[in-house]
């Protein structure tokens, strides 16, 4: 009887190697990540260091987040990564979808500075 790990390797092109490298991948924080934290806590004036090691999925903004961070920082956020990254969040439907999590900020500030 196979073991797991070689039915992965048959569903996913590039083998176990490749499956596992996705899956630790996904629970890592980038370095944009983490420079987004540094950024976001000093724009928003944290007066408590941030989470040691949080989620890049869980919520930025509201009670669920590591944060606490409220919709005035949402603003604030908004235009400091604006400004840092030169690009535009020209929506207030945009920056919902953009702050959903750090990932998501993340990945709008990949798309949109190549």
């Amino acid at each position: 009887m196979a073991d797991r790990r070689d039915h992965r390797a048959l569903r996913h092109p590039g083998g176990y190697r490749l499956w596992h490298n996705v899956v630790q991948e996904n629970r890592l924080i980038s370095a944009l990540e983490r420079e987004l934290i540094e950024m976001i806590t000093e724009t928003c004036r944290c007066t408590e260091s941030p989470p040691s090691d949080p989620s890049p999925d869980a919520p930025l903004i509201g009670p669920d987040s590591p944060f606490g961070f409220d919709s005035l920082d949402a603003v604030e956020i908004v235009v400091a990564v604006q400004r840092k990254y030169h690009i535009r969040i020209d929506s207030q439907e945009t920056s919902r979808k953009v702050l959903r999590s750090l990932r998501t900020l993340a990945e709008f500030i990949q798309k949109h500075r190549e």
